[in-house]
């Protein structure tokens, strides 16, 4: 095995994440347990010390003008997409940017290298909460919502907290050979790749009130029964409008069509179900799915996860038995 010497620069700041920065460099020092070379420093603008999201006093190795490595971190915190997002931070990654191989942004970090004009014209993503905004902020940046984490170009962006020990394990395979990644993987007990997308974790579809009546309704029939007929013929002619209109008040206002709109709707209540454990079968037709292969085709399309592993994520702590194609018990 060639063993390369990695050094991971993190720029922190205070309210910063401390599972942004600790998880990852975790990952890494584990690494170095079974023979990587990553040498971990820590850099603020200031050179001070930092305050973390949980109170913690991070020292620091230097200012970030006299700091340099091979690949730059930056972690996320709450008060990014909340506040602005103060200049000392974005000039920072800007002067440091140029001076490393590769960028690299835990959760919420995202919106500091878009800040900074970064991200500019490529693919990213973030935390799942806020993945809108950021599409919203920076409409030139092609954003990923669902992705765990995403590269292009030198530059790699990862969604929520956890997701940035995903992403970290991924570039120690880059730079270290799978077969230590794997080592890695096994000895912190977690996936080599983990099974889904971020779709498995978000909040229920929320849309804001319709202004026309017509489509008010309906969106307040689709979401109170799921399970009814909803083609576009169904509430269309139950709204005394046709259903070409429909469709157009569908996407001006909420952006989506409406076969997508009841889709999105269903699989909500179905995943809702499940985590009231409730079977597969049982959510399927509640739900308006009418038969388990068609919810699980719309899980697998939309999140990348059966159904029945949802639930044995999702609902409990406790195991599940999550039978499997061949017949056999599904472990862990």
């Amino acid at each position: 095995m060639t063993v390369h010497r990695v050094a991971f620069l993190f720029l922190v700041f205070g309210g910063v994440k401390m599972p942004d920065v600790s998880d990852p460099v975790e990952m890494f020092a584990e690494a170095n347990t079974l023979g990587a070379c990553y040498s971990l420093r820590y850099t603020s603008s200031s050179g001070e010390p930092v305050r973390t999201s949980i109170g913690t006093r991070l020292p620091v190795d230097a200012a970030s003008a006299e700091a340099d490595a091979d690949t730059l971190v930056v972690p996320g915190a709450d008060p990014l997409v909340t506040e602005p997002i103060p200049s000392d931070l974005t000039e920072a990654v800007r002067l440091l940017g140029p001076r490393t191989r590769r960028l690299v942004s835990i959760c919420t970090g995202s919106f500091v290298l878009a800040a900074a004009g970064l991200l500019s014209g490529q693919r990213a993503t973030t935390h799942w909460r806020h993945a809108q905004l950021l599409a919203r902020a920076y409409p030139d940046i092609r954003v990923e919502p669902d992705s765990l984490f995403v590269e292009d170009r030198d530059i790699f962006t990862s969604a929520g907290v956890t997701a940035g020990i995903d992403l970290a394990l991924s570039l120690a395979e880059r730079d270290q050979g799978a077969d230590l990644a794997r080592d890695v993987a096994r000895n912190l007990v977690m996936f080599m790749q983990r099974p889904g997308g971020q779709s498995q974790f978000s909040a229920p579809l929320k849309v804001s009130v319709p202004r026309t009546p017509a489509l008010r309704a309906v969106v307040d029939l689709v979401s109170a029964q799921p399970a009814l007929e909803h083609s576009t013929d169904s509430p269309a002619a139950l709204v005394g409008v046709s259903p070409r209109h429909l469709t157009r008040q569908f996407n001006a206002e909420l952006g989506r069509t409406s076969a997508r709109f009841v889709e999105h709707v269903r699989l909500d209540h179905a995943k809702a179900l499940l985590d009231a454990g409730h079977s597969v079968s049982e959510s399927a037709r509640a739900a308006g799915f009418g038969s388990p292969e068609t919810l699980r085709r719309a899980f697998m399309s939309r999140l990348g996860a059966s159904p029945s592993h949802y639930r044995a994520r999702f609902a409990t702590t406790h195991d599940f038995d999550v039978p499997e194609q061949t017949g056999r018990r599904a472990q862990g």
